[in-house]
């Protein structure tokens, strides 16, 4: 990552586009930004455009803009992302989808920087600096000439699981954040919980950890994110300590391998409850569930009980 962030502060001052890879959620457009804010453009404009989120018939109005009447609906002028980004930085995301028809007008853009509406007649010169990013093999998804003129400077965002060392320090900064965002005082992860997120493989890379951070943080709501407090899916794991029954310590809960799965969820369950002092509304939150299917999940134990 330091490496990462020499090569954004040697390209930021010069005007050549740079290709941004990486999986999704690894931080691509926080790149564009830092290119953008640390380069002599970064009291311009910034416009980022998702390529992936428009149809085939929409994404050149998007790019170059259109004019009145050039298409069914189009009912007044519009300037494109080019013209909106001029004087700044246009950044192009998942530029991979875009339609090769649309890459070739791009191309030609690219080249002498200037835009025609779609059903306009005019050339409109414009001075922006093109960031593009993908989480595809661009090679594969990119015409070849385009390529070439967009990947003079490459920067590979490594997935978080590649850099787990990093979590710790993302994920303090990343609380500070979400306190601040959702007015909630929690003051740190504990530590088993930051174990937990180093060995997680994280799919949705920093993304992902984002999320999972402010949603622990809302349900904690003060004091330490403890393991009780993450999702129940794909964090917590049993103890390998063989126990007859599911047994409930101050924020864990232990069992033997081949229990009975309904055995399993009233312990949690249960837990659940007791950390959230019988708050229902909370517990149904952190287990997930609808607060309906907790009330017949009780119900369900209690007849159990009774029986």
């Amino acid at each position: 990552m330091r490496d990462i962030f020499a090569t954004i502060r040697l390209l930021a001052p010069t005007a050549v586009p740079v290709l941004i890879g990486g999986e999704s959620g690894t931080g691509k457009e926080l790149v564009a930004r830092e290119i953008h804010r640390l380069s002599t453009r970064c009291n311009g404009p910034f416009v980022a455009i998702n390529a992936a989120a428009f149809s085939d018939s929409l994404i050149e109005s998007e790019l170059f803009g259109h004019e009145k009447g050039a298409f069914t609906g189009a009912a007044q002028r519009h300037a494109g992302c080019f013209e909106q980004a001029h004087g700044g930085t246009l950044f192009l995301d998942e530029i991979g989808e875009m339609p090769m028809s649309a890459q070739a007008k791009l191309l030609r853009v690219l080249e002498d920087f200037r835009v025609r509406r779609l059903g306009g007649h005019q050339e409109i010169p414009v001075d922006v600096r093109v960031l593009v990013a993908t989480s595809k093999a661009p090679q594969l998804f990119l015409r070849e000439d385009i390529y070439y003129r967009l990947s003079v400077f490459q920067i590979a965002l490594p997935a978080l699981r590649e850099r787990s060392e990093d979590i710790p320090e993302l994920a303090s900064t990343m609380l500070e954040a979400m306190n601040t965002k959702n007015s909630t005082r929690v003051t740190s992860i504990h530590p088993d919980v930051m174990a937990l997120f180093c060995k997680y493989p994280w799919p949705g890379n920093v993304r992902e950890l984002r999320n999972v951070i402010e949603r622990a943080s809302i349900v904690a709501g003060t004091g330490t994110i403890l393991p009780i407090h993450l999702p129940s899916m794909g964090f917590v794991t049993p103890s390998p300590r063989k126990l007859s029954n599911p047994v409930a310590s101050a924020n864990s809960v232990t069992f033997q391998t081949g229990q009975r799965l309904e055995d399993i969820e009233a312990a949690y369950t249960e837990l659940t409850l007791a950390s959230v002092s019988q708050n229902r509304g909370k517990a149904a939150m952190m287990l997930g569930i609808s607060l309906r299917t907790l009330h017949n999940r009780l119900a369900l134990s209690a007849r159990k009980l009774l029986s």
